[in-house]
């Protein structure tokens, strides 16, 4: 039977106290992890969110009653006890903060009783994910899941003590807002006062925080849930937490600025990481060329090699085509990998294959001198040496050859140098490589619209000495845009903003708006600028990928109290569900039959 509080007051959590509190009565409270049980004594580890503290049951010190209550103990019940501080009476425990002390217990109440739970709650749980996620509630008391959800509430302080010293104001900006054509899907909202009429769900505050500018506020600052209807992965959520900043009267340098002493001080009090500043800078260009990637893991070599001036008058079709076609060849060194085996390597093109590449060239320099090509016939001798010592290629390597448009070649290469790393475990998670990726193209060629598009958003500014290809090579006019990445994620991403009408009007007629579609999506924005906009520019971070990274987590899931799975739905409130009718009417819903595939 569950029994009241009835004037009782914890005093301590568990592993607030120690030996300097021997001697001192307490009054302790949460769950039951384990129980053993003596015969004259019963020991009881109590969990709470602080961590474990031990609990000893004497039934001269307790009493009968209180020992038979003891004794009927199982995990998850939540009690409370009163008792004294002493030294441990057997051996003590170095990997416990209280190892060296213990409650000897003088009353004891049930505050409520727990059914065997369907996993054990521990740390580092090897249940799988759809139980675990089903029973969140319990999940959530594993002490590996509270620690990364308490430093993100200690993250989210530090963002926010950090940014109101440097001037920011916190501002709230809407949750139901109007739908937008550029990017992720949205999630819309029916209103019921405005039938066959929608809200969006914000992926971003972007427009509103540009507004806020607009509106004199300077320097702005929210942490704030955005939503993207986007198929996911380990570091996505359909919904997620952005810190999301805007200045004014700045430009690139004054962002970056700002921005490297934020990751400085959250860093160092929130983990007790040093980041150096200033970060490395490093152009989109150059990101793509040496790593494949526009957030390229830095922690380890393994670089992009060009060689298609070295392949250039071979024979071997596949790389000539290439080149004719305005692609590129390239490499990757793998080092000490050159006597891996034939299934092996088949991997690894099955890998490259994936990821747009026909095939995968290669050549091993194995261990015993000898070496082994997948296209050597279509090479001499020295124009063989010729490649591999342009790839920088010794004995016991493994070369591996994308060659296709370079979209192509950087993802197959970008993602097989990862793959590699991974199975070489040279990838550190207590080192934090931090980069500035900048100058990204400001447009991307969409073959599934025929149209160019933001690669961020229709409002970045592009780069000056760049506008004057806006009409003849759109493709070739860069932004101001950056992302921060660290260990190969992207952190976060901004830009500087158009703030002038002619060249957001501009932007909108190369994204292919009419000018009566760009004002009928954007008019409030437009109108604003018509009334004094200053130049302005922002930074947003994903929170939860930040923090992810804190606690070496492998999915961002670890640092969501309350996460979707990869179908985006909500295992635990089994979201989302069918509606009554009633509601649909008032909204003015009809839900169409949809055909079932054979």
């Amino acid at each position: 039977m569950a029994e009241s509080m009835r004037g009782l007051r914890r005093s301590h959590r568990c592993t607030e106290v120690s030996s300097a509190n021997i001697g001192e009565k307490v009054t302790v409270m949460g769950w039951v992890q384990r129980r053993r049980n003596l015969g004259s004594l019963i020991f009881i580890d109590l969990r709470d969110r602080s961590g474990l503290l031990q609990i000893v049951f004497d039934e001269p010190q307790v009493g009968a009653e209180g020992f038979a209550k003891a004794e009927s103990l199982r995990s998850e019940y939540v009690i409370a006890v009163e008792g004294t501080i002493q030294k441990r009476s057997a051996a003590v425990n170095e990997n416990l903060k209280t190892g060296d002390i213990e409650v000897i217990a003088e009353s004891l109440r049930i505050l409520s009783e727990s059914e065997t739970p369907p996993f054990p709650i521990e740390e580092n749980s090897q249940t799988k994910d759809e139980i675990r996620l089903k029973y969140r509630y319990l999940d959530l008391r594993r002490p590996d899941i509270q620690r990364n959800l308490m430093l993100r509430s200690k993250v989210a302080y530090l963002m926010r003590d950090f940014m109101a010293k440097e001037g920011f104001i916190e501002i709230e900006t809407p949750v139901l807002t109007k739908s937008t054509p550029e990017g992720a899907r949205d999630y819309l909202v029916p209103s019921r006062v405005h039938p066959g009429n929608f809200y969006a769900l914000p992926q971003s505050p972007q427009l509103f925080k540009q507004l806020l500018m607009c509106s004199g506020y300077d320097r702005y600052f929210q942490i704030t849930k955005c939503f993207r209807d986007e198929d996911l992965r380990a570091d996505r959520q359909p919904e997620f937490t952005q810190a999301d900043m805007e200045l004014s009267f700045v430009d690139v340098d004054d962002v970056l600025d700002v921005n490297e002493r934020l990751l400085q001080y959250v860093f160092k009090e929130a983990i007790g990481v040093d980041v150096q500043i200033p970060l490395q800078r490093m152009t989109w260009q150059e990101a793509m060329d040496r790593f494949g990637s526009d957030k390229p893991d830095t922690r380890f070599g393994m670089e992009l090699q060009d060689v298609s001036q070295v392949v250039k008058d071979c024979e071997f079709g596949v790389f000539t085509t290439a080149l004719e076609n305005g692609g590129s060849v390239r490499g990757i060194c793998v080092p000490g990998k050159g006597d891996m085996g034939r299934k092996q390597i088949d991997k690894l093109v099955d890998l490259a294959k994936t990821y747009g590449a026909k095939g995968l060239a290669y050549i091993q320099l194995k261990s015993d001198g000898t070496v082994k090509s997948s296209f050597s016939k279509f090479f001499s001798e020295e124009g063989l040496q010729e490649l591999i010592d342009a790839m920088g290629g010794k004995e016991g390597d493994l070369l591996l050859f994308a060659a296709d448009k370079n979209k192509v070649v950087w993802d197959v290469l970008g993602a097989l140098r990862l793959h590699m790393a991974k199975e070489m475990d040279l990838l550190d998670p207590n080192q934090y490589n931090f980069l500035w990726v900048t100058e990204f193209p400001l447009l991307e060629w969409s073959d599934e619209e025929n149209r160019f598009k933001a690669m961020h958003h229709p409002f970045t500014m592009p780069m000056e000495e760049d506008w004057d290809k806006i009409d003849s090579d759109p493709g070739a006019v860069r932004a101001k845009a950056y992302d921060i990445v660290l260990n190969g994620t992207e952190l976060g991403g901004g830009s500087v903003r158009i703030h002038q009408n002619d060249i957001q009007e501009k932007m909108f007629e190369v994204l292919g708006f009419t000018q009566e579609q760009a004002w009928s999506q954007f008019g409030f924005l437009l109108n604003a600028f018509c009334y004094g906009v200053p130049p302005h520019a922002g930074l947003a971070y994903g929170l939860d990928r930040m923090v992810m990274h804190m606690v070496h987590a492998d999915s961002i899931r670890d640092v969501i109290a309350f996460p979707k799975v990869k179908d985006a739905s909500d295992l635990m409130c089994e979201a989302p569900s069918m509606v009554d009718e009633k509601q649909l009417e008032e909204l003015g819903l009809v839900i169409g039959q949809q055909e079932q595939s054979e």
